[in-house]
């Protein structure tokens, strides 16, 4: 019996993936541990082992394929002592998933609503051809709608009209818990179609927007603007961030610290650190995140949806670094306990294997706290968005020089301005406003976080 290759899960977020690359073809010899594929998730681009043996009997989604979910059959590998001829009529039976093809998006539904059914409806719904199939998904009008035979069943059964519903699998295809949905909820009845066709005032059919000119609705025309496909990575991130920036509840803090001080303590650390070690302002900036976090417990903390609220007790600082295509955060654990000189190797490490995608899991996820700096490019001021689970980001702004009162005197010094995002569930103003005094205490006082 083949063995199923399954799209595996190379993050605990991940749901799905690209199959950038397969490593091998059909028929080639896999032996366990053997790098088999590269799959490219939200953050990097990984290898993928094999966990059994075998040789390679055929390969179910291609090169380049996106959307790939979690768990969902990539390919077959065929046992010792079996031949091709073993995949004869053999479908795959891996978990709920599917590739970015319409077929692999159709068996996938099919098969999740079959499972909830009777083994009779799962032999019914598995022997419907796909010519049966598609003469199905066209309505009265005339207008295709894609949804399983068994939504299409419950639909009529219910006296539903499948065109007033939005699909919530595959590439939109209605499911049964659309159909169970819109029964709860008492909507897309057939007759409030008709009624509704019957009652319209005549008018004419508005102008479908053109696929190939997205914006001509806001009166944009398509010689105007080119359409790039964005990756992976931006678009995950991009969910992502909408769903932080919608569903916490956030609030800045700003506060200005000098770095006189500060350049001239990194200046001396500088000229007696070892022959190609170089501190930069930001590895100071991790170290006294780090500190701060340490000093202000209460500020170290995320929130758990279920009511509850995390107290870390290791300042892992996540620090953003710019990608071809987006954003990564890697990581230095426990940058409160490391001296100025290993932070900088380890950034200086993880920065370059973050542009490479090389990364892994465990290096960009589980950080506490999160540091974006802009000051590289002359940003005076920011507010970044709070990355999740975490409770609280740092935006650092370009150090700049400004006047200043010192001792009644005006005078000048470097300043920068950072800003303290807060999820307010777990860091309250009051809480905020302590870690940035201890951050800021140790910006200006570089010397105490040496003690």
């Amino acid at each position: 019996m083949p063995i199923e290759i399954l799209m595996p899960a190379l993050s605990p977020t991940m749901e799905e993936g690209t199959l950038s690359k397969w490593t091998v073809k059909e028929g080639d010899t896999v032996s366990s541990g053997d790098v088999i594929a590269e799959i490219e998730t939200d953050k990097a681009t990984m290898e993928v082992e094999a966990v059994d043996e075998g040789v390679m009997g055929k390969i179910l989604v291609e090169e380049g394929s996106e959307g790939v979910k979690v768990n969902a059959p990539i390919g077959l590998l065929i046992e010792e002592g079996e031949d091709k001829s073993a995949l004869d009529g053999y479908t795959p039976q891996g978990a709920e998933g599917a590739s970015s093809s319409d077929a692999d998006s159709k068996a996938s539904d099919d098969k999740a609503d079959s499972d909830e059914k009777s083994s009779a409806a799962k032999s019914e719904a598995a022997s419907n051809s796909k010519s049966e199939t598609l003469a199905a998904e066209a309505d009265d009008d005339g207008e295709r709608i894609k949804a399983s035979p068994l939504a299409r069943r419950m639909a009529k059964d219910a006296g539903l009209d499948l065109k007033a519903l939005d699909g919530s699998g595959p590439k939109g295809r209605i499911v049964k818990r659309d159909i169970e949905e819109a029964k709860d909820k008492g909507v897309g009845k057939a007759e409030d179609r008709t009624a509704a066709k019957s009652d319209a005032p005549k008018s004419e059919p508005s102008k479908p927007i053109d696929e190939h000119e997205p914006l001509a609705q806001y009166g944009i025309s398509a010689d105007r603007y080119e359409i790039k496909k964005a990756d992976n990575i931006t678009k995950i991130s991009a969910k992502r961030l909408s769903e932080s920036f919608r569903d916490i509840p956030h609030f800045p803090l700003n506060v200005d610290c000098r770095l006189d001080a500060l350049l001239k303590f990194r200046k001396d650390i500088n000229a007696k650190t070892p022959e190609g070690v170089k501190v930069s302002v930001n590895d100071i900036l991790i170290k006294a995140s780090g500190l701060a976090l340490k000093k202000v417990p209460q500020a170290n903390a995320s929130w758990i949806e279920d009511g509850r609220i995390a107290l870390h007790k290791h300042a892992d600082v996540s620090v953003a670094v710019a990608i071809e295509g987006g954003l990564i955060t890697p990581i230095i654990k426990d940058a409160d306990q490391k001296g100025l000189a290993q932070i900088s190797a380890e950034m200086k490490d993880l920065a370059a294997r973050a542009r490479d995608r090389k990364l892994k899991p465990e290096e960009y996820q589980g950080g506490t706290f999160s540091l974006s700096n802009l000051g590289m490019f002359g940003i005076s001021s920011f507010a970044s968005i709070i990355n999740p689970p975490q409770g609280m980001i740092l935006s650092v702004g370009a150090g700049e020089e400004r006047p200043v009162i010192t001792d009644g005197a005006l005078a000048k010094a470097t300043v920068m301005t950072v800003t303290l995002t807060c999820d307010h569930r777990v860091v309250d103003g009051a809480n905020g406003a302590r870690w940035l005094s201890a951050f800021k205490g140790f910006i200006e006082d570089p010397m105490t976080m040496l003690m």
